[in-house]
């Protein structure tokens, strides 16, 4: 039987509870795919990330929910490199190229405010959408609203900056407030992408500094109900707002979970590089605690 260290960090919150809590394991290389499955489901976060060598990057990761391996998870990259930063790995001012499987991507570090928070910067994969040709009456009964809650302007798509996931713009906060999802219902409303999460997003935010309010509710396959605060779907929204909402600016503050007792915020920056659209996440977390894990 082996023991393995589980740290759990709070993404995008300076205080444990707050934010979105991922788990981290320092000592990835010594898992096997299977093990790093059953701490995963053990452990029980949203995510957990594991950290290994990598031959083309400065660091790999490798993210799991209780149910399957994702792509690419942006709170938890976030975790990793604070935890890295707190072990004295990395110091702020670093530029990694870190490995997963949505491809190598930029991190960057650094300290933010007066109080020198260190803050983690990732460039996400670049964004990609897709047209819903779902039932769009049964997906509002699956969130608990009506057809009159979707937002009459702004299109329900899928969008993907390493994770896909369908966007539902709603018209007002309120109906954030009141969904209720039925998870188990998704696959089959979402013929195109069955495996892909649902992210409903209000214009209208409950902090003035916010641009967008977001909750994200879990493919059923995840093991998972809610996603407390999301950085590739935070990464996506701001992608979304710039192609399809036609917005003027370049940076957004997104507000999530503060329906589930949580309140974090992400920072989104979408730039140009080459004639395409890349979307840039930055947060902060707190060590919240430690499990050790019996495998």
């Amino acid at each position: 039987m082996k023991q393995v260290e589980v740290l759990r960090y709070d993404a995008f919150s300076k205080e444990p509870n707050k934010g979105n809590p991922a788990g981290v394991v320092l000592e990835g290389s010594r898992l096997t795919d299977e093990e790093m499955q059953l701490i995963a489901k053990k452990a029980g976060y949203n995510e957990t990330s594991f950290l290994l060598p990598s031959k083309s990057a400065d660091l790999r990761l490798r993210y799991f929910t209780p149910g399957h391996e994702m792509n690419l998870c942006g709170h938890a990259t976030v975790a990793s490199l604070y935890a890295l930063y707190e072990k004295g790995g990395i110091g702020p001012g670093a530029e990694l190229k870190v490995e997963t499987k949505a491809g190598n991507l930029t991190v960057k570090t650094g300290y933010a405010d007066e109080e020198k928070h260190f803050f983690v910067t990732l460039e996400q994969a670049p964004p990609s959408f897709r047209p819903f040709a779902g039932d769009r009456a049964k997906l509002a009964e699956a969130l608990g609203i009506t057809e009159a809650d979707f937002h009459d302007s702004l299109p329900i798509v899928y969008g993907s900056t390493g994770t896909w996931t369908l966007l539902v713009p709603v018209q007002h906060l309120a109906a954030c407030r009141k969904m209720q999802p039925k998870n188990s219902e998704f696959p089959a409303i979402l013929t195109d992408m069955p495996r892909a999460s649902v992210h409903p997003f209000s214009l209208e935010t409950i902090h003035r500094d916010s641009h967008l309010h977001g909750r994200h509710f879990s493919s059923p396959y995840s093991g998972t109900i809610e996603d407390p605060v999301t950085g590739t779907a935070s990464g996506v929204m701001g992608a979304y707002m710039k192609t399809y909402g036609e917005a003027d600016q370049n940076v957004f503050l997104i507000e999530q979970g503060q329906e589930i007792g949580k309140d974090g915020k992400v920072k989104i920056e979408i730039f140009e590089e080459n004639g395409e659209m890349k979307a840039k996440m930055t947060g902060t977390a707190v060590f919240a605690e430690k499990q050790i894990i019996d495998i």
